[in-house]
């Protein structure tokens, strides 16, 4: 890919609907490259697709100067946009269907009458000109613009064995070559459309509320935010939004992986492409049709299948090298036995034939984008968004996964179980100091104790000069006297403490509990214990992470006891509490530079730098979440912790189909080289293999879809 996008470049994404294979690719790269206007190209074969960065005058030219090569191309939406999804093209069956008869028959004729005969040369050129025709002059572009792709080599072959006097042999090759061609773009349309199968989930009609309160279908793409929807038992979800009126369970798989059916009522929030079951409600739209979160996920997935895994990277430089160094194999076997040796010259320039044919790395290739594509398919099928194939290759090599605590191991949604006032502080007084603070707070222990003052009607104060302390607390003025409320690193800081004040501290926090104090100008003034409850599904994910050899570390901003007594609930090998984000992040550091491949899961801003730092970072809930599905490596759906053991075993899982297709791919054509060279393998038969090896490593990688 070029890398030098110049600034204020426009660009174009093309749609190439003959581009499948890298050589194709790299025919268009070395010629498109050569552009001065040209200043980045970012191919996506999977989706058959050309992100340009150019000079805005420069489209012109650009669509020329791919017609000179046989290519052509459709502007797109611009790059920002989302793409359609890709519509298979109709196979025309009957020039194949002619090709391959008369291939038959040239071969009938040679057996019955012998192959020099002016039947067979005839019925021979027949089935090489009505089928393979596209072939050539594909082929004479490549060669015309110094590249062997697939056509160049398969076009030579054929034209080798005419002249050498193996007509119907060579008309039977190019019938073979032009189905292998049909079969393995069928198949690859399949692996293209695992993805947008998804645009179909969201219905294109929205039942909408007009202006004079009537109701309307309206096309979802034209319904604006803000507007008034009513869905209907049994109906799709057309667009995102909160619901206003009504109840009803919704089946949120398709965006969240969830099994069960979730209850939505007044106040919250559901998304295009799910299912509305049992009730019938009205909802506010809080996303147009572009910009929903199941549009969300099919644009970063599309992103992610343009991006090249690893084992992808290794797979296009080793193809790169190997046709050129056996067409320069071909050539020798060709010339140098004949010359050195003295051996028949015909029978070593049909075993330099077949080699060519076997040259061509079409099934090695493609092998790994299809494999990456479905396992990135699958993952979304498990309410799992990963952001690349390098971070899908990554998730097997996890030795250590740091987890957050508050929202990610438990519920996030603590609630106060004690309160103490401290040595003769007013007791009424100080709840409505503290409530007064935490109610301007959004973090979820404030949000606790702010629900109980509601529930025991404390009045509220108003607070002058409001600050929040990162990782510690908060700060107010209230009636010409600052008070704090937070934890106890904050205490320290203030210097506050005494033994009698950590000993209740120790007997609280070693209960589970999370202790914020109310400490004002004469020292503390009261505790609020809260206690926040484990997820369900935690232990269990915990426990086949355990399994599959990953470590796991809690990093939590909560004190130390707190985070042991939760860390021994849930099964977690180590708990570090009392860190701030930047600690956090220190931590994470700490485990990479050991060597680790280190992943971390979290769901707060607090966790940002961490997640940053992490080779895989997690982020819980995402659905409905603009910056977390933007910006994680891998992005959870939903807050279920069993989802990061699947993401490891689907990782696993893609690797082993990785490999076996390289193996599958590579061990083919080594066999057929040994069959050449012992005089045991023929030109049809190179192609069968060919053809046979492509949709080995197809038909595998699509195997992770049913993952």
């Amino acid at each position: 890919m070029l890398e030098k996008v110049q600034p204020g470049a426009s660009q174009t994404v093309l749609r190439i609907e003959n581009m499948d294979c890298p050589t194709e690719e790299a025919l268009i790269r070395g010629k498109l490259s050569g552009l001065p206007a040209v200043s980045g190209l970012d191919f996506n074969l999977m989706q058959r697709t050309l992100r340009v960065s150019h000079v805005p005058e420069a489209l012109p030219a650009m669509m020329a100067a791919l017609g000179s090569i046989g290519f052509k191309a459709e502007v797109m939406e611009a790059a920002s946009g989302r793409q359609r999804a890709p519509v298979a093209p109709r196979t025309n069956w009957w020039p194949l269907v002619a090709s391959g008869a008369a291939a038959a028959l040239a071969e009938l004729a040679s057996w019955l009458i012998g192959g020099d005969h002016w039947a067979v040369l005839a019925l021979a050129l027949f089935a090489i000109f009505s089928g393979g025709l596209s072939t050539y002059k594909k082929g004479w572009i490549a060669l015309r613009n110094r590249n062997l792709n697939m056509n160049a080599l398969m076009s030579i072959a054929v034209t080798g064995a005419m002249l050498i006097g193996h007509w119907p042999e060579a008309a039977m090759v190019m019938v073979l070559f032009a189905l292998a061609e049909v079969i393995e773009a069928r198949s690859l349309d399949r692996a293209r459309q695992a993805i947008h199968r998804l645009l179909e989930l969201a219905p294109e009609q929205a039942t909408v509320q007009q202006p004079d309160g009537s109701w309307a279908e309206v096309a979802a793409s034209a319904v604006q935010v803000g507007s008034r929807v009513r869905v209907k038992p049994g109906e799709r979800i057309a667009l995102d939004g909160e619901v206003l009126q009504g109840r009803s369970t919704v089946d949120q798989a398709p965006i969240t992986g969830e099994s069960l059916p979730v209850e939505k009522a007044t106040g919250d929030a559901v998304f295009a492409g799910t299912i509305n079951q049992s009730g019938s409600f009205e909802y506010k739209v809080t996303a147009g049709a572009t910009n929903s979160t199941l549009a969300r996920i099919i644009h970063a997935v599309e992103a992610a299948q343009g991006s090249r895994a690893p084992t992808q990277r290794f797979v296009d430089q080793f193809a790169r090298y190997y046709t050129p160094a056996v067409f320069a194999v071909a050539l020798a076997v060709a010339v140098l036995p004949p010359l050195v040796q003295g051996g028949a010259w015909l029978d070593w320039i049909y075993k330099a034939l077949v080699l060519l044919v076997i040259a061509c790395p079409c099934a090695l290739v493609i092998s790994t984008p299809v494999s990456i594509v479905s396992g990135l398919a699958a993952a979304v099928r498990h309410g799992i968004l990963v952001k690349g194939g390098v971070y899908l290759e990554k998730g097997r090599k996890l030795t250590w996964l740091a987890l957050d605590k508050t929202g990610t191991l438990t519920h996030g949604k603590p609630r106060q179980t004690d309160f103490e006032p401290w040595q003769d502080a007013d007791g009424v007084r100080s709840k409505g100091l503290a409530a007064s603070l935490a109610a301007r707070s959004d973090h979820p222990v404030s949000q606790a104790l702010a629900l109980a003052a509601r529930a025991d009607r404390v009045k509220l104060r108003e607070v002058d000069e409001f600050s929040a302390l990162p990782g510690r607390g908060v700060r107010g003025r209230i009636d010409d006297a600052v008070f704090h409320l937070g934890n106890h690193r904050l205490v320290q800081d203030l210097g506050a403490g005494s033994p009698e004040l950590e000993a209740r501290l120790s007997a609280l926090e070693g209960q589970g509990k999370t202790v914020v104090m109310l400490v004002g100008e004469t020292g503390v003034l009261a505790l609020f214990a809260v206690a926040d409850t484990v997820k369900g599904s935690s232990r269990q994910a915990i426990a086949d992470l355990h399994a599959m050899g990953v470590r796991t570390v809690m990093l939590t901003g909560d004190n130390q006891h707190t985070a042991q007594a939760i860390a021994d609930q849930v099964g977690i090998d180590r708990a570090l509490g009392g860190l701030l984000p930047e600690d956090k992040m220190r931590e994470i550091e700490q485990l990479v530079s050991s060597g680790d491949t280190v992943g971390m899961a979290g769901d707060g801003i607090n966790d940002a730098p961490a997640l940053a730092r992490a080779d895989i970072g997690f982020a819980m809930g995402a659905a409905g979440a603009d910056a977390a599905i933007e910006t994680a490596d891998v992005a959870l759906m939903d807050d279920d912790l069993r989802k990061l053991p699947t993401f490891v075993r689907l990782s696993r899982a893609t690797a082993r189909v990785l490999k076996q297709n390289i193996v599958v791919a590579l061990g083919i054509k080594a066999a057929f080289l040994a069959l050449t060279f012992t005089g045991h393998a023929t030109m049809w038969m190179a192609v069968f293999a060919d053809m046979g090896a492509s949709l080995i490593v197809v038909a595998n990688g699509l195997r992770l879809l049913r993952k």
